[in-house]
């Protein structure tokens, strides 16, 4: 007997018969928001899946929107790098995007900046993927503000995916004027929990995060070091201000 048990999210139940596939009027804003919560370059294959359409017709719809975009004069725009598709920034507009960022590192942290950078704390070593599928938004941005300040610092790869894994900093048990990640305030009720994240994980295809002993937050403490990541440049996703 077929294992019939498999899971599938709300409003995408399938048969056999009726392989699931978003509506054709809405592939591109489909598209558009698997590649807003991207950390970096997504092949047609893995868009092809995600939306149930045959390659040829995303891309096909991916091109249609990247000219859309170009002769609607947008600030960014989507291309296809790396044998992938991801949105930049356009250069004409990096000198405006590196003063943004630049200028705000002595400002307040915005309450997107402040809810990213919990997150990380809590969650690290964590992607930005991750970040983003926990705040439901897309947060290259945020993180790339994060990364200029010092307050979050690249912490290796993951070895499922290959993204890029952050944590926080020793700059960052500076400025909140702590010790150690321990001293941190328990994860409830400012983040779900750990439970309900591995479920919001797991519905978006994300591999679950290992469980990690108590008191441990796979984080550095105020004395251990890692390697410092650059903020990226101005060729980034559209993103929520920071």
């Amino acid at each position: 007997m077929t294992d019939q048990t498999q899971e599938t999210l709300p409003g995408t139940q399938t048969t056999e018969d009726e392989p699931f596939a978003v509506p054709a009027d809405q592939l591109r804003p489909s598209l558009e928001a698997v590649l807003m919560v991207a950390d970096q370059p997504l092949d047609a294959v893995s868009l092809a899946t995600a939306t149930g359409h045959p390659v040829e017709t995303v891309v096909s719809t991916l091109q249609l929107l990247s000219e859309e975009y170009t002769e609607a004069g947008r600030g960014f725009d989507l291309r296809q790098v790396a044998g992938g598709w991801r949105f930049y920034t356009r250069e004409e507009h990096a000198e405006v995007v590196e003063r943004f960022v630049l200028d705000g590192q002595q400002s307040r942290l915005t309450q997107a900046a402040l809810e990213t950078l919990a997150v990380v704390a809590y969650k690290q070593p964590v992607s930005r993927a991750r970040v983003s599928a926990v705040r439901g938004v897309n947060v290259d941005g945020v993180m790339r503000t994060l990364l200029t300040r010092g307050l979050v610092e690249e912490a290796g790869t993951d070895p499922v995916t290959g993204a890029h894994l952050y944590r926080t900093s020793s700059y960052f048990l500076e400025r909140i004027g702590i010790t150690s990640l321990d001293e941190l305030p328990e994860l409830a009720p400012y983040l779900p929990e750990m439970d309900d994240l591995d479920e919001i994980e797991g519905s978006i295809g994300l591999p679950r995060t290992p469980r990690r002993p108590a008191g441990s937050r796979d984080g550095a403490d105020a004395g251990e070091t890692g390697a410092q990541g650059p903020a990226e440049g101005p060729t980034a996703n559209p993103e929520e201000n920071a």
